[in-house]
């Protein structure tokens, strides 16, 4: 069982330009939008993009399509 959280620092922050080393989107360069250090994951602007099914509300009453960007490795980047 895990306990407690391990301390992780990352070569990355917030708002830096990086450019992506490897995986699908290689080459692909953007800005840090949030950094995980805990699980050593990052989030770039334009980069592994997915589509999320959105259930319907009452702001989208039937439903949305959304693409939005998830977390990558921090190690699959490098600041430019």
């Amino acid at each position: 069982m895990k306990t407690g959280i391990k301390k992780v620092k990352l070569h990355v922050r917030k708002d830096d330009n990086v450019v992506v080393i490897s995986g699908n989107d290689k080459g692909k360069a953007g800005k840090v939008l949030k950094v995980y250090p805990q699980k050593c994951r990052v989030i770039v602007e334009g980069v592994n993009i997915r589509k999320r099914h959105m259930k319907p509300t009452q702001s989208h009453p039937q439903g949305a399509i959304i693409e939005r960007e998830f977390p990558i490795h921090a190690s699959n980047v490098k600041k430019s």
